[in-house]
């Protein structure tokens, strides 16, 4: 099944890379001490070069005359990646960029935001851009990605120093539909690779926002693809996407998610879940 990009969806994700970015921007320029940690490995300034950096990279993706921002090593590391090593790439990127001026890291980043909103203009949403792990992902799923990034990041930031961060739940649901449902509609490479022997039972999920468009994601046979709802289904996951996100990149517990009912599980195997969830994961 290959998803449709309508061009509300198009304006839409368009409109929250710009607005996401300013957001972002307009809290860390604020920030009195960049050196402050975020997690146990980054400071606000490591946060803030690493979101500058992916925006630098979808210049080069968007752009096809643009020079690749990283060297031979670097796109070597770009095409073995999955979700469990992009830590790896991250630690990579950043040490061969040292810049942590949060002047002139929030004055690149909004500028490769805009460069990216001008050379796509007039693009297809759908078109089909090399990522991660030999995957393709369609542009507007690699806008809805950076989205993702500034939302996450964001509140990592605002949790460490007591800053107010909203993620919009309507923002928070392209990365679902765009970038999650897109790069698993177009080719998904290596990125879920897990190493382990891919197990013969189909195990169906049922997705459903009010943000999203229904969808069905199987899993079977080690590959993961997309489907219609109205089949049978295992498990069926009602969500809020603000988050399904920060759940499935570990920033809230899943007991927590459902106790709030911000998730809700359902279905007649949902302890079919973690099979799947191991195998469809974020980093």
């Amino acid at each position: 099944m290959t998803t449709e990009i309508t061009a509300e969806r198009w304006r839409s994700v368009r409109r929250a890379y710009r607005v996401t970015g300013a957001r972002f921007a307009d809290m860390v320029s604020g920030v009195p001490d960049p050196d402050a940690r975020v997690t146990a490995e980054w400071t606000v300034a490591d946060t803030v070069a690493h979101v500058a950096l992916i925006a630098k990279m979808y210049v080069s993706l968007a752009r096809p005359d643009e020079a690749p921002l990283l060297g031979a090593r670097g796109q070597g590391q770009v095409a073995k990646t999955t979700v469990d090593t992009v830590s790896v790439l991250n630690a990579m990127v950043l040490k061969d960029f040292p810049e942590r001026d949060l002047g002139v890291l929030v004055s690149g980043l909004l500028a490769d935001i805009e460069e990216v909103l001008r050379v796509t203009e007039d693009a297809d949403p759908a078109t089909p851009l090399p990522w991660l792990g030999d995957s393709k992902v369609p542009l507007a799923g690699v806008l809805a990605h950076l989205v993702n990034e500034l939302q996450i990041h964001g509140w990592d930031i605002a949790r460490a120093l007591k800053l107010p961060w909203t993620i919009p739940p309507a923002d928070a649901a392209l990365f679902f539909d765009l970038f999650l449902v897109g790069v698993l509609s177009q080719d998904i490479g290596r990125l879920l690779d897990t190493g382990e022997p891919p197990r013969d039972r189909r195990i169906a999920v049922a997705f459903r926002s009010a943000y999203t468009a229904p969808v069905v994601l199987v899993l079977h046979r080690g590959r993961v693809t997309v489907e219609e709802p109205g089949g049978p289904v295992d498990a069926r996951i009602s969500f809020d996407p603000a988050s399904l996100n920060l759940m499935l990149f570990h920033r809230v517990g899943k007991v927590r998610s459902a106790l709030t009912r911000k998730i809700v599980i359902g279905g007649p195997r949902p302890w079919l879940l973690p099979a799947f969830l191991r195998v469809v994961r974020l980093p």
